[in-house]
């Protein structure tokens, strides 16, 4: 395989498939309880997690019944669990709707029962049920400005968390005395457990003034309502008998890569499952390390890739369009330069990069001369944070469709030899 655009293409598919939840619940149930059995979730995986858990459950010799949540066209069949869809990643009132039945159901669990809660990255939006004294248009507004100001998702989440009547442990503490059993795919860098999907089940101590300095820090300006409403909010008891699972983390997705890199004769290092920083600014950091493997073959020699996963941020300064993913590839192009021997892709897991229909972008060395060709002012894209009209105006768009699974960001670079 010699096309660097099909490998990797190659590599990205090979992540996003060891992020998939199918056969990963085996050997990881509970044993069949004498009540009934209450699946419940939220994120852009979860449907996918719940066919994947029935057929696990099945084989089992167990019944099942329950309720998830999943952002709009990411459904998947089931047979028992009834699966809804709401908007991400800003919450709409369907997501309300929908947060308010899964309460329901984990407040009828009883001691007799096993409430298993299936949660990945986006469960913060689609699981959205505001604390008492805060409205929906009260979220909205500041969902959109935290998404626009930079801020890291750790500390976006926390401030979810706090606005929250579902989130921080709240989902876990209703279910009482029943067994809670979790299932995580982890999209957060780090994997907390607490921090995927705001933690529904997962107790957590949320300072009301540490949510509100980030809201300050950020400059997110916020209504006297809301401020009393998350002073207010408090830590919730955590659920009494509860177990955690994680099915799939991005580093699972990077070791697979790995795999199939090494299979194709090209060397892998793996820089990082955490990252996180401003899109461009990575970039940069990583143009500086690709460079250094051309130059002088280290931290390796080529032929070689470059791969990293986590969470970028892009503070939105112009008016263009484009996600995390594609911002950081201009930008690393840009800092790479023109030239043949360097070429890469960036992607987001889920299959959305920000709010455009593409998982992300890749180039290579030809992306200059071809830009040129089309009057296409690469740096100027970048500054307008308008990455997907540079891609897309040169084919270099990934898009995948809805992946159904979610363990952040896949970046990759690959390094010829000379």
């Amino acid at each position: 395989m010699s096309n660097d655009p099909e490998i990797l293409r190659l590599l990205f598919q090979t992540g996003l498939e060891a992020a998939l939840p199918d056969g990963k619940f085996d050997g990881r149930l509970p044993a069949r309880p004498s009540g009934r059995t209450i699946v419940l979730g939220a994120g852009k995986a979860s449907a996918r997690m719940a066919a994947a858990f029935e057929e696990a459950w099945d084989r089992a010799g167990g019944s099942c019944e329950g309720l998830v949540v999943t952002r709009y066209n990411h459904g998947a069949k089931t047979r028992r669990i009834e699966v809804v869809e709401a908007a991400h990643p800003v919450p709409d009132q369907a997501g309300v709707d929908a947060a308010k039945r899964v309460l329901a159901l984990a407040q009828s669990a009883t001691a007799d029962d096993l409430v298993v809660c299936l949660i990945s990255g986006g469960a913060s939006a689609l699981l959205s049920l505001p604390a008492a004294g805060i409205t929906l248009e009260d979220k909205q507004t500041i969902n959109r400005a935290l998404l626009r100001s930079g801020a890291p998702i750790g500390e976006i989440n926390l401030v979810r968390k706090s606005l929250s009547a579902i989130k921080g442990g709240r989902l876990g503490a209703s279910v009482g005395a029943a067994q809670l059993v979790t299932y995580l795919i982890s999209d957060v860098p780090g994997d907390d457990p607490s921090s995927i999907g705001s933690g529904p089940t997962l107790s957590d101590i949320v300072d009301p003034e540490t949510a509100l300095g980030i809201l300050h820090r950020y400059r997110v300006t916020v209504p006297d309502h809301v401020i009393a409403a998350i002073r207010a909010n408090t830590t919730v008891a955590p659920a009494r008998r509860s177990v955690v699972h994680m099915l799939a983390t991005p580093k699972m997705a990077l070791d697979a890569a790995a795999k199939q890199a090494k299979a194709l004769g090209l060397t892998p290092m793996i820089l990082g499952d955490a990252i996180e920083g401003e899109a461009r600014e990575v970039a940069r950091v990583f143009a500086g390390i690709a460079r250094s493997v051309v130059e002088h073959a280290e931290p390796l020699g080529p032929p070689c890739v470059l791969l990293s996963g986590g969470e970028t941020t892009v503070t939105v300064h112009g008016n263009g369009r484009g996600g995390r993913n594609a911002e950081f590839l201009l930008a690393l192009a840009l800092a790479v330069g023109n030239g043949s021997r360097i070429s890469a892709i960036a992607g987001d897991t889920d299959g959305i990069d920000g709010s455009e229909s593409n998982a992300g972008a890749w180039f290579d060395g030809s992306l200059f001369d071809e830009a040129e060709k089309r009057g296409i002012d690469l740096a100027a894209c970048l500054e307008n944070n308008d990455a997907y009209t540079a891609f897309e105006a040169l084919d270099r768009l990934v898009v995948t469709g809805p992946t159904l699974t979610n363990v952040n960001d896949f970046r990759c670079i690959l390094i010829r030899s000379a």
